[in-house]
């Protein structure tokens, strides 16, 4: 676990660096501080709403507490075993079995689930998903990754305008040649670095969430299980509707199965988890 979080702290340590420094390249100063303003604007849009944004995404209603009853107590369960408070609980309208987390804080969150995922897991399977992913709420994963993907889309934007910048050009004569090839350079490698690093947080997050959902139970076995049911639903019932630039929320990417690339992939490989969660010793 302790890996885990010292991998994020790197990883967002190089992400903010990324950003600050091509800000400082393209406007010097000037460009430093629009950076700055920029992260932290949509940081904090991100922060109060993206819950909001999400849940109208995936047409999620609030569960119904008598159809649900089940549902709602383990959910209260598993919160009162990670000592947080009582999340709201949200279904999606859709066949693919998946569950995601959201919201700013403890206080503030939500646990949705779909349809598919409902009929297709056993109780035990399901407590195992619910486990995970309540311990991203403890575990302030939807701030860590709302931050990443801020910092990353900022510096994606910059990169954006780096490339805009070397086609047009600017500057003298004689510096032009120079400041066009070291533009194009920034434009083009820092936002897919950016992008590496911000999938990397993300299936670094999934790692633990695992792995802190196993011990809550104690007992990895049900979540393993619960993951390979996930893979293969998505491969049969891909999602309709949402955006997959929030994959990375869900417990399983929705829109597609393991990637072939895994610097790509926004979780780790399905086969990588259910080995580490099967070989944890509670």
């Amino acid at each position: 676990m302790f890996n885990n979080q010292l991998k994020t702290i790197l990883f967002i340590s190089i992400l903010t660096g990324l950003l600050l420094g091509i800000g400082q390249l393209i406007g010097g100063k000037a460009g430093l501080t629009i950076a700055l303003i920029f992260a932290i604007g949509f940081n904090g849009l991100m922060y109060f709403f993206s819950h909001k944004i999400v849940l109208f995404m995936y047409k999620a209603k609030e569960a119904d507490k008598i159809k649900y009853k089940e549902l709602y107590k383990t959910v209260k369960e598993i919160a009162d075993l990670a000592a947080i408070p009582m999340p709201k609980v949200y279904i999606i309208p859709t066949e693919q079995a998946n569950a995601f987390a959201s919201g700013r804080n403890p206080k503030n969150a939500i646990v949705a689930c779909t349809e598919g995922i409902m009929k297709l897991l056993t109780n035990e399977e399901l407590k195992g998903v619910l486990a995970h992913e309540i311990s991203h709420v403890k575990n302030r994963d939807i701030l860590i990754t709302t931050i990443a993907a801020t910092v990353a889309g900022v510096i994606s934007y910059l990169g954006a305008m780096a490339r805009w910048s070397a086609i047009f050009g600017f500057g003298s004569d004689n510096d032009r040649g120079s400041n066009i090839i070291e533009l194009l350079v920034i434009g083009i490698l820092t936002p897919l670095l950016a992008l590496v690093i911000q999938l990397a947080i993300s299936r670094s997050r999934e790692y633990l969430a695992d792995e802190s959902g196993a011990k809550l139970l104690g007992n990895g076995e049900p979540l393993a299980r619960a993951l390979e049911k996930i893979e293969a639903s998505v491969k049969h019932n891909p999602m309709q509707f949402g955006n997959p630039t929030t994959s990375s929320l869900f417990i399983a990417n929705p829109f597609r199965s393991e990637n072939l690339f895994a610097l790509l992939s926004t979780h780790p490989a399905t086969s990588k988890r259910t080995a580490k969660l099967r070989s944890m010793k509670l």
